[in-house]
């Protein structure tokens, strides 16, 4: 009883912490151009260089606790990682300098990286195999929602900055205030630190003579293949946030009448979706997803059935968004919600990468798939732009340029998807208690 009250309040601290995590991931893209502005930098200059220092981080970051988690232990880079993002979060909200806002953005990318794959690895050993995906599931459909919560603060923090600047006896913008709201959130995690424990399965291998974090060891003949379809069974969603919703402005009815489509003056001034608002009705849809693709992976006992349905969902979703019919301000927000409800497979993603690999190199695998993954949002988008400008300096740009680069791009992630999906074992009645070994040492 006591061991199922301490699983129960471990998935407690992970949903919270992951919930922390989406929060400061979102928060710099709905709050970078207020912040930028108040700080005197140039928007347009820096908003795509700070994403991408944020980026890095986390792909650094990845890397860094997922090996520490392999040597160190999962509880130690579960708490870790939340101390690092928080603290930087903090500081982020009193940098005066492009330079300092580099630097806390590199921080919380690496302290951001290492969350999720230490609890889903925590939850994945602790856990029953036939009930391993349910605790993964919670906690990625209640941390989604910390994009929505993010939007909220963002956009209706007033009161909040008048509190916090009256206890601080200084005078608070509200990006300040969104931040120190991540970094305080998160900090409180910490004092819940009390009652959680290692995986039995760490502790086993601590014992063993086996080498434990061996990154490179995932690069060799048995290891490579597997490891790299892991990591291409994520691209879809970051497909769908980083393109289809972060540069939704691209594809709304005010773009394509600037460049010659039929759509009335009365549409385009009716029609006033902003970004941060898609971004945030798809986090919406991303939490409903994740829990129903969780509960389908129970009902069918298997982790790759529910993949494949999420990923031709995505490919009907993506040609509706592209070349389905404009519509109300609703009808966009419906679409971004349907769009993350299709892309929703990130918490059995997670757990099948977690599931795929021994004991000794599992924490390593379970951080690093998720952040190669955000990492190559950066390759999606610059993919994106080169189709994009390819097609303009052909002269073929007639308002559905835009529409043809991102198909080409969403086809090549989807593609890549289904082979991943492919090349895994299915994993749901895996039994997780087992090591894996370097060939080049055998």
């Amino acid at each position: 009883m006591k061991k199922k009250k301490n699983i129960a309040l471990l998935i407690a601290v992970a949903s919270l912490g992951y919930f922390v995590d989406i929060y400061d991931l979102i928060l710099f893209n709905i709050i970078k151009k207020e912040s930028l502005s108040s700080l005197h930098i140039d928007v347009n200059t820096y908003e795509t260089v700070l994403f991408r220092w944020q980026m890095a981080g986390m792909l650094i970051g990845g890397l860094i606790w997922g090996i520490l988690g392999d040597v160190k232990g999962r509880v130690s880079v579960l708490f870790g990682s939340i101390l690092l993002y928080s603290v930087a979060n903090v500081a982020n909200a009193f940098v005066t300098t492009v330079e300092a806002y580099k630097f806390w953005r590199l921080l919380a990318g690496i302290g951001l990286a290492g969350e999720l794959g230490a609890a889903i690895t925590l939850v994945s050993e602790l856990m029953p195999k036939n009930k391993r995906g349910i605790g993964t599931m919670i906690i990625v459909t209640f941390g989604a929602l910390g994009a929505v919560f993010a939007f909220f603060v963002a956009k209706n923090g007033a009161q909040i900055t008048a509190l916090i600047g009256d206890i601080l006896g200084m005078q608070l913008e509200n990006w300040q205030t969104a931040y120190i709201v991540g970094g305080v959130l998160g900090l409180l995690l910490l004092l819940m630190r009390a009652g959680t424990f290692e995986s039995d399965l760490f502790e086993s291998a601590t014992n063993q003579n086996v080498k434990r974090g061996n990154f490179f060891m995932l690069f060799t003949k048995p290891h490579f293949k597997k490891y790299l379809a892991c990591i291409v069974i994520g691209l879809p969603v970051w497909f769908v946030v980083g393109v289809l919703i972060a540069l939704s402005h691209k594809f709304f009815p005010e773009i394509l009448a600037a460049t010659g489509t039929n759509v009335s003056p009365e549409t385009i001034r009716s029609f006033s979706v902003a970004t941060p608002e898609m971004v945030m009705w798809s986090y919406v849809g991303l939490s409903t997803g994740d829990l129903i693709s969780g509960l389908l992976s129970q009902l069918f006992r298997s982790r790759k059935r529910v993949i494949y349905l999420n990923l031709m969902g995505i490919a009907v979703m993506t040609l509706v968004y592209l070349y389905g019919p404009t519509g109300s301000q609703d009808y966009y927000r419906f679409i971004a919600f349907l769009l993350g409800a299709v892309t929703g497979y990130w918490a059995i993603f997670v757990t099948n990468a977690s599931e795929q690999f021994g004991t000794n190199i599992r924490s390593t695998v379970a951080a690093t798939v998720p952040n190669f993954v955000r990492g190559g949002v950066l390759l999606i988008t610059m993919g994106f732009e080169y189709f994009s400008g390819f097609f303009v300096e052909q002269g073929q740009f007639d308002g559905r340029t835009f529409s043809v680069a991102a198909l080409i791009i969403g086809a090549i992630c989807l593609s890549l998807a289904f082979w991943g999906t492919n090349n895994v074992e299915e994993a749901f009645h895996k039994d997780l208690d087992y090591f894996e070994h370097d060939p080049r040492k055998s």
